[in-house]
């Protein structure tokens, strides 16, 4: 009696495991997607000094959508997608098609082939920037603090200022490229900008936001110059696949090449304006 009763208990141990998995459907492999909102501080400089609150007021109104902006990062265990979420002009309530040209686009990002898609557009002409992730030698600190659901750890780096922000422009950026350059026996100091990340050993993945990786963890806050980036929300296995493509479109060229190329076309820009004055 004995027996036959072990041998019913098995029989049923089987059954359940046998309809419990659904052999239809594959086994869905880790995925996830984050979002992050960043904030930066508006800063103007002398020129600012002159000010007064009011006006400070009313230029902060207008720059809103380029200080606070919203992110979305999709990612499985080895390749990112990085794409920011169109912010509507606080005053007249379009896009801010002009400062989009000095954003970051679609940015694919692969840990385990170290190398980096991300799609750009400058007035109108599509690049397609394919290189190497940027390489970041982290400090572990023993600092902790609670994000969301999540026990974080705090993580800094210094970090060469241009390689952070080679998409964008700015005239100062122009005045020192062309200064090395006319005095060769000059050495130039590199800009660094310290980092400071808070990363989730509880999502053991090397993505972060922008150019940001390779730490035991999801990078869920990362701060650097004026501008701090904090993940909202945080979305593990969703019921729907998440595809996740890399950009193909524009002419290939490296960071290097395209920071080049920009530099080239704002001063054309600005030469073209001089002589028509």
């Amino acid at each position: 009696m004995n027996s036959n009763f072990f041998s019913v208990i098995s029989l049923v141990f089987i059954f359940l495991i046998s309809t419990s998995v659904d052999k239809s459907k594959p086994v869905q492999e880790f995925q996830a997607r984050a979002y992050y909102f960043s904030k930066s501080k508006m800063e103007l400089g002398n020129w600012g000094a002159r000010l007064s609150e009011a006006q400070k007021k009313e230029i902060g109104a207008r720059m809103k959508n380029r200080l606070e902006k919203g992110y979305v990062l999709s990612f499985n265990k080895e390749e990112s997608l990085f794409v920011e979420e169109d912010q509507l002009d606080a005053i007249s309530g379009a896009t801010d098609s002009w400062g989009k040209n000095f954003t970051p686009g679609i940015q694919y990002k692969n840990v385990k082939t170290n190398t980096q898609l991300q799609e750009q557009e400058f007035y109108g002409k599509k690049f397609l920037i394919n290189d190497s992730l940027q390489p970041i030698e982290w400090k572990l600190e023993s600092d902790t603090k609670r994000i969301g659901n999540y026990n974080c750890f705090k993580a800094t780096a210094s970090i060469p200022t241009n390689e952070l922000t080679w998409y964008s422009f700015s005239w100062d950026k122009l005045g020192e490229t062309n200064q090395s350059e006319s005095d060769s026996t000059q050495v130039e100091e590199i800009k660094m900008t310290l980092v400071e990340a808070w990363y989730a050993p509880q999502i053991p993945v090397r993505h972060g936001p922008l150019e940001y990786w390779g730490l035991p963890g999801l990078i869920l806050e990362v701060s650097a110059d004026n501008t701090t980036m904090l993940c909202s929300k945080l979305i593990l296995n969703p019921d729907e696949v998440i595809e996740i493509e890399a950009p193909s479109k524009g002419k290939e060229v490296t960071k290097l090449d395209y920071r080049t190329i920009i530099n080239k076309k704002m001063v054309e820009f600005r030469d073209n304006r001089m002589r028509r004055r």
